[in-house]
């Protein structure tokens, strides 16, 4: 696996364009609506806490923490793909970075007020999911939070964006319902769900209208989150 994200170190973006041109939207549209979700679930889960220590677990080549400099604090990102952690320190010098071995984090216990995985998870072999979130539970402090975003498998466009990237193409979609229970099976607790993307549109009216529908499981994405 890592060798294959070392291969897109310079390509990365243009292949994940490549996959969602028929939206008609940048992917800049869709790394902010996830910063706009990690703001209100921090808001609304950590208060008093309004610039968290955060690890971004996966973080490939960086591309979306431009956009956590007003959600997070100190940011902090791991990948398996070396070359990828290579691209990320140029591109966001204000940021810590290290390549990790795909097993266990290179962080001690409790270090993080909160840990991320941003579609990270359907790239990770199936039995190793439950070791994943453990080791993401492990690094979160407690009272901390563990925020998993993945692709929703019943959304028929997010199927057809998984089908044309193509590092995508071994994929395995989680269902919500399998996220919820390995941050349960985590020993997580107060787990929250919210799907979003349902209209990917930046029209205000848009917005709202996915605001109120944010428990349906229609959204392209969701995400799940619970307290450490």
């Amino acid at each position: 696996m890592s060798e294959l994200f070392d291969s897109y170190r310079d390509s990365y973006a243009t292949v994940v364009q490549s996959s969602i041109d028929f939206s008609g939207l940048p992917h800049d549209f869709f790394l902010r609506a996830k910063a706009d979700l990690l703001r209100d679930v921090v808001a609304a889960s950590l208060p008093g806490c309004d610039r968290p220590n955060m690890l971004d677990v996966g973080c490939g080549v960086g591309a979306f923490h431009p956009f956590l400099r007003n959600v997070a604090g100190r940011l902090s990102g791991i990948d398996i793909s070396a070359d990828s952690i290579a691209r990320a320190r140029l591109d966001n010098p204000d940021a810590d970075y290290e390549a990790f071995d795909g097993q266990r984090f290179p962080f001690d216990d409790a270090c993080f007020d909160l840990a991320t995985a941003i579609c990270v998870l359907h790239h990770v072999a199936p039995e190793r999911w439950r070791s994943f979130v453990q080791e993401m539970r492990r690094v979160v402090r407690p009272g901390g939070l563990v925020c998993i975003i993945e692709h929703n498998p019943f959304n028929p466009l997010t199927r057809l964006a998984v089908s044309r990237c193509e590092f995508d193409r071994d994929a395995v979609l989680l269902r919500a319902g399998r996220t919820r229970q390995m941050l349960l099976d985590a020993g997580l607790c107060e787990i929250e769900a919210r799907y979003f993307l349902l209209f990917p549109s930046a029209v205000p009216v848009a917005r709202r209208v996915e605001s109120a529908l944010r428990h349906v499981p229609l959204g392209a994405q969701y995400a799940i989150w619970g307290r450490a």
